[in-house]
């Protein structure tokens, strides 16, 4: 059965390749989705982008619904939007939450990330590259389900505590 992953965009990435080059640097959003594409191995790849935090919300409940495994870079949503968090603690797969810059190198106001707390993992300040490390390893990660297994819900998968084996 072919994965199907949600590349999700927020506001201001419609602008890459423009947008401050000297930080954010010259690739645009239609190489970013070429990138992902030609890194997917045959997956498919549900590539958006928009400005408006509801319509990312949305995106996010169409991938809770039919989706295999989220990469989200919200952008300057990360660090205010608290609507896109809940949204994402519903979905029961793995979440990257992706930066082209390294928000931690950043001013501060770029520390808090509230998507940070849901996510997976995190994969930032490789650039646009960053996109092509998280559909591969995303990929790797669906990849280990196993077949035919139950997705649990997000909460379970997050939260369950590991099991350890042998005495203490």
């Amino acid at each position: 059965m072919t994965k199907r992953i949600h590349i999700l965009n927020g506001p201001n990435l419609n602008r890459l390749g423009t947008r401050e080059p000297a930080i954010y640097g010259t690739t645009t959003l239609a190489q970013v989705e070429a990138l992902c594409r030609e890194a997917a191995a045959g997956a498919e790849i549900v590539f958006r982008q928009s400005n408006a935090e509801h319509q990312l919300i949305d995106w996010i409940h169409e991938a809770i619904d039919r989706g295999d495994g989220i990469i989200i870079n919200p952008a300057g949503l990360t660090f205010t939007s608290v609507p896109i968090m809940d949204a994402l603690k519903m979905f029961g797969g793995p979440i990257f939450e992706l930066h082209i810059t390294n928000i931690h190198r950043r001013e501060s106001v770029y520390h808090g990330s509230l998507v940070s707390k849901v996510a997976t993992g995190v994969i930032a300040g490789l650039g646009a590259d960053g996109y092509r490390v998280a559909v591969e390893a995303m990929l790797r990660r669906l990849g280990a389900s196993t077949a035919g297994k139950k997705r649990t819900s997000a909460a379970q998968a997050r939260t369950a505590p590991r099991r350890r084996t042998g005495t203490r």
